[in-house]
């Protein structure tokens, strides 16, 4: 369902951040750091078909247009919030053609931003280096797929998928949710986690004109986490999903009195 509603509305940039609260058991400090994940191309086209009995075959479709699209989103979001460096994910060592022209594209794209320093990595050692030193990354440009892995890493490094928002942006129209999706096992239980929702929420009000009520939000969500009395037992608290989404609700409206 998801993917045919980025198909569909033409979502081409997903933004997935990933960054450390205080008062999470975590095995890392100062992680701050930003998925880009192209939304629409890669093996997340859906062009697949059996060439025989026992034979499967998907097609990797990487195009200029929406390598170019998504690198300077890439880009301007790091103008625009502050960034420092992007890193463009990859394997053109192998995919030469496929991933080779995101790669080629992406440094024709970072010309135009001086300012940003721009590098890369193999996607493979990209995983690697981001367990061993993630406080180094700011900016991670991805083809779908890897983007969709190196998010849910990002995450774990953080405390877990329960903190990671998300956003599905294209031109006129956007979509916010968690990057965990849905939890049926847990539903109705009154259990899960509602940060990654809330910080969702707080992604969509800073890209509809709204940075204050989305910066409000956003350290709400910090302050109740940071105190771990009014949590979800994920966080280490005993808290269930309600409680746990007033206390936010009752620190947002303090801190916008």
């Amino acid at each position: 369902m998801n993917v045919g509603l980025r198909t569909a509305l033409d979502l081409y940039a997903s933004l997935r951040p990933a960054f450390t609260l205080s008062g999470v058991p975590s095995r890392y400090e100062g992680v701050d750091l930003v998925v880009v994940r192209e939304n629409t191309e890669d093996l997340y086209a859906g062009i697949e078909r059996m060439a025989g009995p026992d034979t499967a075959e998907s097609v990797k479709v990487i195009t200029r247009t929406g390598s170019e699209r998504i690198a300077r989103f890439a880009f301007e979001y790091a103008m625009r919030e502050g960034r420092r460096k992007v890193t463009v994910v990859h394997k053109a060592n192998i995919m030469k053609l496929s991933d080779g022209l995101f790669l080629e594209t992406a440094r024709e794209v970072a010309g135009h931003y001086p300012g940003i320093e721009c590098e890369d990595r193999i996607v493979d050692n990209m995983c690697m280096q981001l367990v061993q030193r993630p406080e180094c990354y700011d900016i991670l440009l991805c083809p779908n797929l890897y983007g969709d892995i190196l998010s849910d890493l990002s995450a774990g490094l953080v405390g877990g998928l329960g903190l990671a928002p998300g956003a599905n942006i294209g031109e006129g129209v956007a979509v916010f949710e968690p990057v965990h999706g849905s939890a049926p096992d847990i539903a109705g239980l009154d259990r899960a986690n509602p940060a990654a929702l809330i910080l969702s929420a707080a992604l969509m009000l800073g890209h509809v004109g709204e940075p204050e009520a989305a910066h409000a939000l956003f350290e709400a969500v910090r302050a109740v986490v940071a105190a771990g009395r009014r949590v979800t037992f994920d966080l280490g608290g005993t808290s269930g999903t309600r409680e746990m989404g007033e206390a936010i609700a009752e620190e947002a409206a303090r801190l916008t009195a």
